[in-house]
């Protein structure tokens, strides 16, 4: 998840700076932007959304206009609830991730047959692993399920006020593992809860890796891109 998450900013600003280079309005880069990645927006706020009304919580505005901030940070769309529980609130705040992964997982599964080539690039067999690439670039209309992939993968990350409350959530499990450790169920958890969990965590980091490797794709032609529309159109 960490490099995932560098690498999204980067591209984020890359992508930003060839938006200004070809708009040259603030304003209308912003909404050059706010289209490129608009089905991974709708994905964030509208599992924000559809979570809240899950749970009962009452939302307010729903708004998916860009809109530059104090800070200089865009936002991109909101979505308002009411202040509720510890759980509900950590639920609504993971909501575009779990939706995200979820979706991620969906389509590389279903449409690019993906875990072949999971399997294959787990157990760095890299000779059959390029035939199998090739035959997913083949996939029909792949650019298109790569585009909703990218742009959902590059939104799907909570902002900081959705993961306000994680903390409380955290230190919730982290005492309960510790009190069932002190308690002397640890053979236990590993023969009946780590199984599952590394099962789980393994799928994660498949849609994390899925979503790093798009972004890695992308990263050089939008940099070179930038580099050309610096010199086509330098900035004074």
């Amino acid at each position: 998840m960490l490099p995932f998450f560098f690498v999204q900013i980067k591209l984020h600003q890359e992508v930003m700076m060839v938006c200004l280079l070809i708009m040259r309005r603030e304003s209308a880069a912003n909404l050059l932007f706010f289209i490129l990645f608009l089905p991974g927006i709708l994905l964030h706020e509208g599992s924000h959304w559809v979570t809240a009304k899950i749970l009962k919580v009452p939302v307010g505005d729903f708004s998916l206009k860009p809109k530059m901030l104090k800070d200089g940070r865009i936002q991109l769309g909101y979505v308002e609830t009411a202040q509720t529980d510890w759980l509900r609130d950590t639920l609504i705040g993971a909501a575009p991730v779990i939706f995200g992964m979820l979706l991620i997982a969906w389509i590389a599964i279903g449409r690019f047959n993906i875990i072949t080539a999971w399997q294959t690039f787990t157990s760095f067999e890299l000779a059959p692993l390029w035939v199998i690439l090739r035959e997913i670039f083949q996939t029909p209309d792949f650019w298109i399920w790569f585009y909703l992939v990218f742009s959902m993968s590059s939104m799907m990350l909570p902002s900081p006020s959705d993961r306000r409350a994680w903390l409380p959530l955290a230190l919730i499990v982290l005492i309960i593992f510790g009190l069932l450790l002190l308690a002397g169920a640890g053979s236990w958890m590993q023969s009946y809860l780590l199984p599952g969990l590394n099962s789980f965590m393994a799928n994660v980091a498949m849609c994390f890796w899925i979503s790093l490797g798009m972004h890695l794709i992308l990263l050089v032609p939008i940099w070179i891109l930038k580099l050309v529309l610096l010199r086509l159109f330098p900035i004074y």
